[in-house]
């Protein structure tokens, strides 16, 4: 942020025009009891539309008019960059946008044009003293870059030459025209719009033929189509003759049962699991003849 000091020299005193203390007054009136120095930047600013600028005595006079320390005053005018603490030019005060989409769109045209037609430094007002300009930072119109304000409107899309006119016709008093200085509309596309050109787009004309609504009615109806097919075919099979059902085929042998069996050929010894394990006709070795080790048979 720059540096913002209030003007070297300052007249002696200020005072809003009748009209204007009235207005002052009712805008006061909109804030509940003790919260009038919510007023302070309405009335700065109406007091620079008086003015051209806010001077060390109108801030002074804020402060005693809304019950406000002077330096909560002093605070306001100087953070907010579009409260003018020098005097400027009595018709128009330039404003010239030097950020980045601005500079490389050619703002840098725009500065020789004030240097040369209206001083060489800022702030300085022309030696008419109609014409006063400084570089500030973004404006808000970075698509129809470069560009300057002269408050409270906006200038577009210029270029050395135009800005010049414009220049020209301040010094005539002639009406200046916002806004993009260019063929342009607003912020769209310089030579004008390039997409939903059609007029059926907004005359009512294509409201129910869209390509969706065709696809949806298409869906619904292969759908429909379908289930009438599934219905008749149910009621196709309800209305045929019913004969003797099919014999029951015999159920398959469990894997497990036919390996079972494969395992008793191979295990012919394999105990009988019915009978108790104690008894000695079920034991593998029934009728043989235990040999002990002295070679007595048992």
């Amino acid at each position: 942020m720059s540096v913002r000091r209030l003007a070297a020299e300052q007249p002696e005193s200020f005072a809003l025009t009748p009209e204007n203390l009235a207005w002052a007054q009712k805008t006061v009136e909109k804030f509940p009891a003790g919260r009038q120095a919510s007023a302070v930047i309405q009335i700065l600013w109406r007091i620079q539309e008086q003015e051209g600028w806010v001077s060390e005595p109108a801030i002074r006079w804020v402060g005693e008019f809304l019950d406000m320390p002077y330096i909560r005053v002093l605070e306001v005018a100087t953070f907010y960059t579009m409260f003018l603490l020098a005097p400027v030019g009595r018709k128009a005060h330039i404003q010239v946008c030097g950020t980045t989409p601005c500079m490389i769109a050619g703002a840098g045209e725009l500065l020789k044009v004030c240097r040369s037609r209206i001083h060489a430094e800022p702030f300085h007002p022309s030696a008419n003293g109609d014409l006063s300009w400084e570089e500030v930072e973004c404006l808000g119109a970075c698509v129809n870059a470069p560009m300057v304000q002269i408050v409270p409107d906006t200038y577009e899309d210029l270029t050395a030459e135009s800005f010049g006119k414009i220049i020209d016709d301040i010094e005539a008093g002639r009406p200046l025209k916002p806004g993009p200085q260019t063929d342009r509309f607003n912020s769209m596309p310089i030579g004008g719009a390039r997409v939903l050109t059609s007029p059926e787009l907004y005359d009512g004309s294509m409201i129910g033929q869209g390509a969706g609504l065709a696809a949806a009615r298409d869906a619904i109806a292969a759908r429909e189509a379908a289930e009438a097919a599934k219905a008749a075919e149910a009621a196709a099979a309800a209305a045929a003759p019913s004969g003797d059902p099919a014999p029951a085929k015999e159920p398959v042998a469990p894997a497990v049962k036919v390996q079972a069996e494969a395992d008793k050929e191979k295990v012919p010894n394999q105990v009988d699991q019915s009978q108790p394990a104690s008894d000695p006709a079920v034991r593998p070795d029934a009728g043989k003849e235990q040999v002990a080790e002295s070679g007595e048979k048992k």
